[in-house]
């Protein structure tokens, strides 16, 4: 795809979220201004008008983009997501066009994984049970220790990260200095060895679930992935082993994860993600003890939109000087 000049450039930036800290700042367009004066940069606040800004639009900055849509962007070169997921703009008609994508992996990377660390803490020492026990006034140490599932180290538990891109690795460099033990699941059974102490490939999961105690899924959303985790694999775990999501909901199978915590045939499950997101009230995941379930708060972080603007400057530089672009989407893998 043929480059353009700062001077030929029309760079939209449309984000409209619900949550309002995944809406692009004012700082964004600022920065892009002050660096490229001669770029026309439109940042617009929702949808309404994207359709009439399309058509002489070479670079779009935004998480979701319709089919629709797509088709009026005659010009387009170039999309960048400020998700590190872009399942929702694979699109036959994208996949198919020499238009290149761009994502925002690794910059949630550092949040998440202190979410991580934070909550297999809480998993490994109880905490929850603590909380509950608190709320009855209760000093309970012979009840917890009595437990089916004791509270324990974190030193010696074997961690599989299922998954082993920014994230896994930023979870695994925070906990391995711990003593903890990592493994990983990855597409092609290969990745960071002087992290891990074995790599798996995606076919040889069912093995890999036998051995850990915790299991952290952290792999991208691609038709491959979704429903990887279900009735099967969770049988395959160790009763006294607790599962992390801090991919996509969509990538488990949530009736069977809800039926082996009703059935205790795991320890527990840590959530920061659901099949459908708010997760409804009636939902069982709300109520069960050995659920533990945060709003999709993982990448939450005050320097979220630093580190995002950092990166689309770094390869708008990249652009204007012909480099290869950080972070491209292959559409083959769908990440």
């Amino acid at each position: 795809m043929m480059r353009t000049s700062p001077a030929e450039t029309k760079l939209v930036i449309c984000v409209k979220h619900p949550f309002p800290l995944w809406n692009p700042p004012p700082e964004m367009a600022q920065r892009i201004r002050g660096r490229w004066p001669e770029i026309r940069v439109v940042h617009l606040p929702d949808y309404t008008n994207l359709e009439r800004e399309l058509p002489d639009t070479q670079i779009f900055v935004g998480y979701s983009l319709r089919p629709a849509q797509f088709a009026l962007a005659r010009d387009l070169r170039w999309i960048h997501s400020t998700a590190a997921g872009v399942g929702q703009l694979l699109f036959p008609e994208l996949r198919e066009s020499v238009i290149e994508v761009t994502n925002a992996s690794g910059v949630h990377s550092i949040p998440i994984a202190e979410h991580v660390l934070g909550t297999l803490l809480a998993l490994a020492r109880r905490f929850q049970d603590c909380v509950r026990y608190q709320l009855q006034s209760m000093w309970a140490q012979q009840q917890l220790w009595a437990a089916p599932v004791r509270p324990r180290e974190l030193r010696g538990q074997v961690m599989l990260f299922i998954g082993f891109g920014h994230i896994g690795r930023a979870v695994a460099t925070i906990v391995k200095p711990i003593g903890a033990r990592i493994r990983a699941v990855t597409r092609s059974g290969r990745g960071d060895g002087e992290l891990a102490e074995k790599i798996f490939p995606a076919t040889e999961l069912h093995d890999a679930l036998s051995g850990a105690d915790f299991v952290i899924l952290a792999a991208p959303e691609t038709p491959e992935t979704r429903g990887m985790m279900g009735a099967r694999e969770f049988a395959l775990m160790k009763p006294t082993a607790y599962f992390l999501n801090v991919a996509r909901g969509a990538l488990v199978d949530e009736p069977a994860l809800i039926d082996a915590l009703e059935r205790r045939t795991i320890a527990g499950a840590a959530l920061d993600v659901t099949s459908e997101e708010p997760l409804p009230p009636e939902s069982p995941l709300w109520k069960l003890d050995n659920a533990f379930v945060t709003p999709h708060m993982s990448a939450v972080s005050e320097h979220l939109w630093d580190r995002q603007i950092d990166l689309l400057m770094e390869n708008l530089e990249r652009w204007f000087s012909g480099r290869e672009l950080l972070n491209r989407v292959n559409f083959e893998r769908g990440y």
